[in-house]
C-alpha cells in the first residue's frame, strides 16, 4: 500500500463529500434572504411559511456540512504534516479567519432563524437571514483564498524551508482568487436554487401545497436562470485565468499534447497518455486560441512544453472538466426553456418540465464535484503550485495501514451522517410546509 496514494484518496473522499453541502448552503441562504425580504416588505404570511420551511432544510444541511468538514481541519496535521510545516503559517491563516469571522457569525444567526421567529422583531429576523447569507459567503471567501493560494501562490518567500508571508493582500488576492470565488459562488447559487425549484416542482406534480409551490418555483427559477447564464461568462473568465497562470493544467483539460498555434477546442475524446494522443477526438479548430487570447492564431502551450515529472495526469482532468462544461450547457438550455415557459405563463402546468427540474437536482452537485476534481487533479504533481510537491507534503511518520484504517472509518461515519441527514430532509419535504412550521416558530 502506498501512503501517498491512500492519503490522496482519503482527503479526496472527505473533501469531496463535504463539498456537497457548502454549495447548497450558499444557494439556500440567498433564496431565504429574498423570501424574507418579500415578507418584510409585503407582510404576506405565505412568504413567512416558505422561508420557515426552507430554514428547516438549511439547518439540516448546515449540520451535515459542519460534521463532515471538521475532519478536514485535522487531516492537514495528521496526513500532511510536511505540508503544514512548510506552508501552514500561510495556509492556516484563512482557515482560522473562516472559523472566527464567518462560521460563528453564520451559526449564531442561523440559531435565531431556527428558534427565534417569535422572539425577535421582523426586522431583526431579516437581519438574521442577511447575516446567515453574509456569513456563508464570507466563509466561502476565506476557503477560496486558501485553495487559490495553493493554485497560484503569491505574497510569500521561502525562509529556512518554510513559506513566510510577506504581503497579505498579494497572498489573499492571488491571481486566481477573484475568478475562482465568483465561479464557485455561482455554482452554489445554481445548486441551491435548483434544489428549491425541484421541491416546488414536486409539490406541483403531486398537486399539493400549490399556493406555496408557485412563488417558490418562480423565485428559485429566476435565480437559477440568471446565474446559469452568468456562469457562462464567469466560467470562461476562470478558464482564461487557468490558461495563463497554470498552462499545463489547461493543456491537460484540453488533452493538448503539443504546443499549437490556432489550437482547437476539444469537444470529445479519449486521452491516451501512453501514446500521448486522443482517440476519437472531436474539436473546433482554432477555438481554444480564440477563447483564451481572443486571437484564432495565438499559440497555446501543450504538455510537451513542461518536464514530464511536472505534468498532471490527463484523463481525469480532461473528463471532469468536460463533464462540468457539458452540465453548464445543460443548465443554460433548461434556463432558456424556463424563460419561454415563464413568459407564456405555462411553467406551473408543464408536467414534463416540472419532472425535468426534479430529475435535474443531482446535476449541479456533479458539476461542482467534477469542477473541483479537475482543478485539484489538474494541479498535480504540486500540492502548492511550483512550491511543494504532493509527494513531499505527506506525514512521513504515518504508515499506510493507519491511513487505510482511518479512511475506512471515515467512510463508515460519513455513510451514517448521510443515512441520518438525508431521510430527515426527505421527511421535511414529504410533510410539507404546514406540518413543518409550528405556531411560535
Amino acid at each position: 500500500m502506498d501512503a501517498v496514494l491512500l492519503a490522496k484518496i482519503q482527503f479526496g473522499f472527505t473533501a469531496g463529500f463535504h463539498f456537497l453541502f457548502p454549495p447548497t448552503t450558499l444557494g439556500l441562504t440567498f433564496i431565504i434572504l429574498i423570501i424574507e425580504s418579500l415578507y418584510l416588505k409585503t407582510n404576506e404570511e405565505l412568504y413567512k411559511k416558505i422561508s420557515s420551511f426552507l430554514i428547516k432544510i438549511l439547518a439540516v444541511v448546515f449540520v451535515m456540512g459542519v460534521a463532515t468538514g471538521i475532519v478536514l481541519e485535522f487531516a492537514f496535521g495528521n496526513n500532511w504534516a510536511e505540508f503544514s510545516r512548510v506552508v501552514g503559517d500561510i495556509f492556516g491563516a484563512p482557515l482560522a479567519a473562516e472559523g472566527v469571522f464567518a462560521f460563528f457569525l453564520e451559526s449564531v444567526f442561523l440559531g435565531i432563524l431556527v428558534f427565534g421567529r417569535s422572539r425577535v422583531s421582523k426586522k431583526a429576523y431579516w437581519w438574521s437571514a442577511f447575516f446567515v447569507f453574509f456569513g456563508s459567503h464570507l466563509s466561502g471567501i476565506w476557503i477560496i483564498i486558501a485553495n487559490s493560494w495553493m493554485q497560484t501562490p503569491a505574497g510569500f518567500k521561502i525562509e529556512g524551508g518554510r513559506a513566510v508571508l510577506t504581503n497579505f493582500l498579494e497572498a489573499a488576492l492571488n491571481p486566481s482568487t477573484v475568478e475562482r470565488y465568483f465561479h464557485t459562488i455561482a455554482g452554489g447559487l445554481i445548486t441551491g436554487s435548483l434544489v428549491a425549484a425541484g421541491i416546488a416542482a414536486w409539490y406541483l406534480l403531486k398537486k399539493r401545497h400549490i399556493e406555496f409551490a408557485k412563488p417558490l418555483l418562480l423565485i428559485s427559477m429566476t435565480v437559477f436562470i440568471i446565474v446559469s447564464i452568468l456562469q457562462l461568462g464567469l466560467g470562461h473568465a476562470h478558464s482564461i485565468q487557468v490558461a495563463k497562470t497554470q498552462p499545463e493544467k489547461m493543456a491537460a483539460f484540453e488533452a493538448l499534447w503539443q504546443t499549437q498555434e490556432g489550437a482547437p477546442l476539444a469537444i470529445f475524446g479519449i486521452p491516451d497518455e501512453s501514446e500521448q494522443k486522443t482517440h476519437a477526438y472531436i474539436g473546433i479548430p482554432k477555438m481554444l486560441s480564440t477563447l483564451i487570447y481572443f486571437d484564432p492564431n495565438a499559440k497555446v502551450p501543450g504538455l510537451n512544453e513542461f518536464p514530464e515529472e511536472e505534468r498532471p495526469r490527463v484523463f481525469i482532468p480532461f473528463v471532469s472538466y468536460h463533464i462540468m462544461i457539458l452540465l453548464g450547457i445543460v443548465f443554460i438550455g433548461v434556463s432558456v426553456i424556463g424563460i419561454w415557459l415563464l413568459v407564456r405563463k405555462k411553467i406551473y402546468d408543464s408536467q414534463w418540465y416540472l419532472k425535468l427540474l426534479l430529475f435535474l437536482i443531482p446535476l449541479p452537485y456533479i458539476a461542482n464535484e467534477t469542477g473541483w476534481v479537475a482543478a485539484e487533479v489538474g494541479r498535480q504533481p504540486w500540492v502548492v503550485y511550483k512550491v511543494l510537491k504532493t509527494t513531499d507534503a505527506i506525514s512521513i511518520n504515518v504508515p499506510a495501514g493507519n491511513i487505510l484504517f482511518s479512511l475506512i472509518l471515515f467512510i463508515v461515519v460519513y455513510a451514517l451522517i448521510a443515512a441520518v441527514g438525508i431521510p430527515i430532509i426527505l421527511r421535511l419535504i414529504k410533510k410539507g410546509p404546514e406540518e413543518s412550521v409550528s405556531e411560535g416558530y
